[in-house]
């Protein structure tokens, strides 16, 4: 990436992170405040290692993507386990205990990172530089309090009430930092990024652009700040085994109407547009390219072989040859994020934003696999999609991918949100949404019946909202914002309940009693399939241009440049309604090839058939453990059919929906942090 000469301070002579430049620094005695902040250029070495913290591989770098990515109707991880694990790390599954090393390693980075900037920003407002009105250093400023205040967000969504200060450890007059009261951090992030954000350059007014903190990234992430201030959260109760309740404070609306204004003014103000086409957002990070006046507002400067795994935890799995590398150009990836194995078919048929759910994985020589699982791949980046596959063929992890933290189709979601809970359906609420949409369905035949119409119907505040929860989940898959949204609107317990049923029924054979939503005989089910490794795959397109492989019958590759069918794949889906006709199929779900009338599958030109949903255990008669046991924490039921999580019941209609408890996804602190905090910190929620 573009940024440079990461100083790492106060933790001896090293040089790490986002920067090819290693720099020889004093040692730490020597550095004072004074050496620091007498010119910009020592500053803003300072100010780099705020930012390479916020890099580690604990929180952003990769486990708020994995380990912290809590399973929803969007994001989804599996586990046949019946029991809790030995490591109670199982946060996606709702069941980890306070002695889980995870919690403790991404708490130690985060509060690492706000340490980082507390000393900046304390050591930058003493210094003369500051008191001389600086602009540049009032910009470094404006930096570091973002990077606070995004890391001190995601510990309240996570935590709950958290320690809280903004002074630096060693001029606290304790060294136990003190405890601060969610709603109250909340605000106090707010009320410091408004004073900051008038003080700070435009993304287009720096050289770094979108991989530094800008006016227009404040003002976006005072929005977000504002609305999960408005929203529910999981509050303790009267003791500290009580799940506890899930609340909002009485002054919400004032909170609605500060993400209002605020989006109001990047939507304004600075020049961030929809322009490019939605994969297209993606792809480019994924061939490092940085692009400052469209989707992305910031995103998180990761460094090739540095840190950072982008790409590497998404896209599909990619696998090693015993001698550690693969026969094509771009390495190992994991795949590790998982989609809802449902969530593909929640989309309209021409929106380009269903091909985030990637059904193929890839064996060492590049033989495409199809994942038919529990769960899809998250196909917004991947190493793959690197056109110089700039890493390499025995690469894995620390890609350097940056990652979109913030974008203006947030922005857009949260005024069109915010409008709505304040004013209704107003036109300036349905133009925000219509801006989403429209580049969803920018190339489709129906794309004025999916944006126009589908906009124009929504004339209720209920209604409104409803198309803002689907959108939201359409948008942001496998970002990690499903979960913490529906956290705040308090649907949480009935998504996961919902998602439950609806992975035990298809698990039960298709059972129709667990089908909440009416939708089971929606989705196909076979797949048909073709699968060549990409150089036979190109040699078959190039030996067959007029024919049924010509590349105008793929018009998904022109638009999307990661589509399965460039690396071999066609792929396409069977209804239990639908005759086997390819012109039948190309009018329901991703059917490539238009001139067959029908599919062969039998013969040399035979296409392969698997039966998609297959979960049930004939051992047991009931759904397999995947289907049982990966909300666990929450909701599970044994191999005989029983519910073994007390306080949930069995479902019989919808109205056991009114009578769920809340789902314990706040985490715990971390056993160590309590018992230094002598007596001052506490935890609550049963744990």
């Amino acid at each position: 990436m573009k940024l440079k000469n990461i100083f790492i301070y106060g933790v001896g002579m090293m040089a790490l992170t986002a920067c090819n430049d290693f720099l020889e620094v004093d040692a730490p005695s020597k550095v004072t405040d004074d050496y620091v902040f007498a010119n910009t250029e020592e500053a803003n070495r300072l100010l780099n290692g705020v930012y390479q913290a916020t890099c580690n591989g604990n929180i952003y770098g990769n486990a708020y993507l994995t380990t912290f990515n809590f399973n929803s109707d969007v994001e989804f991880a599996t586990s046949s386990a019946e029991i809790q694990s030995a490591s109670h790390n199982e946060w996606k599954l709702f069941d980890g205990e306070a002695d889980g090393s995870n919690v403790k390693s991404t708490w130690d980075a985060a509060y690492e990172v706000i340490e980082r900037a507390n000393n900046f920003v304390n050591g930058a407002e003493q210094s003369d530089l500051y008191k001389q009105g600086n602009k540049d250093l009032e910009q470094m400023i404006g930096e570091a309090k973002c990077i606070r205040a995004m890391n001190y967000l995601d510990l309240v969504i996570l935590f709950g009430d958290v320690p809280f200060t903004f002074t630096r450890t060693y001029e606290q007059e304790s060294l136990i930092m003190p405890m601060g009261q969610r709603d109250e951090i909340l605000t106090a992030l707010i009320n410091d990024l408004k004073a900051a954000a008038p003080k700070m350059k435009f993304a287009k007014e720096m050289t770094e652009g979108v991989e530094r903190c800008s006016k227009e990234y404040a003002w976006a992430l005072i929005a977000r700040i504002a609305m999960f201030r408005a929203g529910y959260s999981l509050r303790p109760g009267s003791t500290t085994q009580e799940v506890g309740t899930m609340e909002r404070t009485s002054d919400y609306a004032d909170y609605y109407q500060i993400a209002r204004t605020y989006c109001d003014s990047v939507m304004n103000e600075s020049e961030h547009a929809l322009n490019a086409n939605y994969f297209d957002v993606f792809t480019k990070q994924c061939n490092y390219q940085v692009v400052s006046d469209d989707d992305v507002i910031f995103e998180i400067p990761f460094v090739q072989n540095v840190n950072g795994n982008i790409g590497y935890i998404q896209g599909p799995k990619c696998e090693l040859s015993s001698a550690s590398d693969t026969d094509h150009a771009w390495g190992e990836s994991k795949g590790s994020v998982g989609l809802n194995a449902f969530y593909r078919f929640t989309f309209d048929k021409q929106d380009v934003r269903r091909n985030v759910a990637g059904y193929w994985s890839y064996s060492f020589d590049g033989t495409p696999v199809l994942l038919n699982s529990y769960t899809n791949y998250c196909m917004k980046w991947s190493k793959l999609w690197d056109q110089a596959h700039t890493l390499g063929n025995t690469s894995a992890g620390n890609t350097g991918i940056n990652f979109p933290y913030m974008r203006y189709a947030d922005v857009l979601l949260m005024f069109a949100e915010a409008e709505n809970e304040l004013n209704g359906p107003t036109d300036a609420a349905k133009n925000a949404l219509k801006q989403v949409r429209e580049r969803a369905f920018r190339n489709a035949s129906n794309k004025s019946e999916m944006v126009d119409m589908y906009v124009a119907n929504l004339t209720s505040k209920a209604d409104f909202f409803q198309a803002i929860v689907d959108e939201r989940a359409w948008e942001f898959g496998g970002e990690n914002i499903r979960w913490k949204d529906l956290v705040r609107w308090n649907l949480y317990n009935q998504v996961v309940y919902k998602t439950f049923w609806k992975y035990y029924g298809m698990g039960c054979d298709r059972d129709d009693s667990y089908d909440m939503e009416g939708n089971f005989n929606d989705y196909p089910a076979q797949i048909y399939y073709k699968a060549r490794k990409r150089s036979e795959w190109n040699e078959i397109v190039m030996n067959d241009a007029t024919g049924k492989y010509a590349a105008g019958n793929y018009p998904e590759i022109e638009s999307m440049p990661n589509t399965d069918a460039q690396i071999g794949v066609l792929e396409f889906y069977h209804y239990e309604s639908d005759t086997l006709s390819i012109n039948n199929l190309w009018e329901n779900w991703g059917v490539h090839v238009k001139e067959m009338a029908t599919v062969p599958i039998t013969g040399s030109d035979a296409w392969t058939e698997a039966v998609l949903f297959n979960w049930l255990d004939d051992n047991t008669g009931i759904a397999k453990a995947q289907c049982r046991c990966s909300l666990r924490g929450y909701i599970y039921i044994n191999e005989g059919g029983t519910i073994m999580t007390p306080g949930i019941p069995e479902y019989t209609s919808d109205d056991v929906l009114k009578t769920l408890p809340p789902v314990r996804y706040i985490l715990p602190i971390p056993r160590d942090v309590i018992s230094r905090s002598l007596g001052q910190y506490k935890n609550y929620y049963g744990y």
